[in-house]
């Protein structure tokens, strides 16, 4: 099998909210948006992330949606190409409405110089978590 592309589809409770917050961050839309869906590219490969109303999504998925607050549907991991641009984007997404759960820089001032690689945990306004990480290395 070889799929000619992969994207991800999201549930989120409020299409302009999550379009405002991804907007904010510089992410390209993909397309245009409607009531129902806001899109956009991720990465240099342009990965497509798809967010869906959420009883729109409910509707094609033909079941109950994951209850963020209670765990995880997936984590995305977004690299930073420099640490300056690491730590600014910790500063945009707190100013976009995310919800920083775990950053190294503050949280674990040693994890750098034991692992090799500074590490963000973070969530948008309806709790879909991202990896931010940036490493000398990467």
């Amino acid at each position: 099998m070889k799929p000619k592309k992969i994207w991800a589809n999201l549930g989120v409770k409020d299409i302009d909210r999550t379009q405002e917050f991804y907007l904010s961050l510089g992410f390209k839309l993909n397309g245009n948006p409607t009531e129902n869906l806001v899109s956009f590219l991720f990465g240099s490969g342009d990965f497509v992330i798809h967010f869906f109303e959420k009883e729109k999504l409910k509707t094609s998925l033909e079941g109950e949606i994951s209850d963020l607050s209670q765990g995880n549907e997936i984590m995305f991991s977004l690299s930073a190409e420099s640490k300056n641009e690491f730590d600014t984007w910790i500063t945009e997404i707190e100013r976009a409405g995310g919800t920083i759960l775990f950053n190294s820089n503050k949280d674990r001032k040693e994890f750098y110089d034991k692992n090799g690689f500074y590490v963000c945990v973070f969530t948008d306004p309806d709790g879909h978590k991202f990896n931010l990480l940036y490493s000398d290395n990467m």
